[in-house]
């Protein structure tokens, strides 16, 4: 990871399907950068391969037998920072378990229709700790579950503090995030200079105690910042 232009970028499948593991691994392995080192039918072989939890990134289906997509992010995740990142592979008909998995710590999400090279710029992009996946994407599904990220539930009053202590600049910042801009957007919206908005970002981050960037939005559409 210290010299991101010539290391590979290690990734890992978890899937139950076997032609869709193969699928993505012929893809994967196809692109100098990537390799796929590890592979899991379920949540269970995930847990307990040591390959798989050392991969930089985690390409995991939500719902699959013997353990879940969810379930098993909080498994992979428990460690803390250490983990690798995952990306969930959803469909729209799965929204409440998409939603529950980015909760549990995943950096983002992604259909599993996406086009080949959503998936592995989606790789890239996580990998280099961004956790800005396919903006499109993922404002898409948010849209369409507001309806359940806005339910009433434990911790919602503790994110409307978080966001109602955010300075006037961090908000603007913070509503950016939240329409999937990345920082060199940002940054030229505002007229700041990149390095400012990458510390505007840490803040934001710090003060909703917010793992990443895909959090972050999750909070805004909890807390109504930002409406489909």
């Amino acid at each position: 990871m210290d010299n991101e232009s010539t290391s590979t970028i290690t990734v890992a499948l978890v899937d139950d399907q076997l032609l869709v593991r193969s699928g993505f691994r012929m893809l994967i392995n196809s692109q100098p950068d990537l390799e796929v080192v590890a592979e899991a039918a379920n949540g269970r072989e995930a847990i307990a391969s040591p390959a798989l939890a050392h991969a930089d990134v985690v390409l995991m289906d939500v719902r699959m037998p013997e353990m879940d997509g969810i379930e098993t992010t909080e498994r992979l995740l428990d460690g803390g920072s250490g983990g690798p990142r995952v990306i969930v592979l959803t469909t729209f008909d799965l929204d409440e378990y998409a939603l529950a998995a980015i909760q549990a710590g995943a950096s983002g999400f992604l259909l599993k229709d996406a086009p080949p090279e959503e998936l592995l710029e989606a790789i890239r992009t996580v990998y280099r700790g961004d956790a800005v996946i396919a903006p499109s994407t993922t404002r898409r599904l948010l849209d369409h579950v507001a309806p359940m990220l806005r339910r009433p539930a434990a911790g919602t009053s503790g994110h409307e503090a978080a966001v109602a202590s955010l300075t006037a600049r961090e908000r603007e910042v913070f509503e950016l995030i939240a329409l999937g801009k990345s920082n060199p957007e940002i940054a030229a919206g505002l007229f700041l200079s990149e390095a400012t908005v990458k510390t505007h970002v840490g803040r934001i981050l710090a003060k909703l105690q917010a793992r990443d960037r895909v959090q972050a939005v999750v909070i805004a559409y909890a807390t109504r910042v930002v409406s489909p």
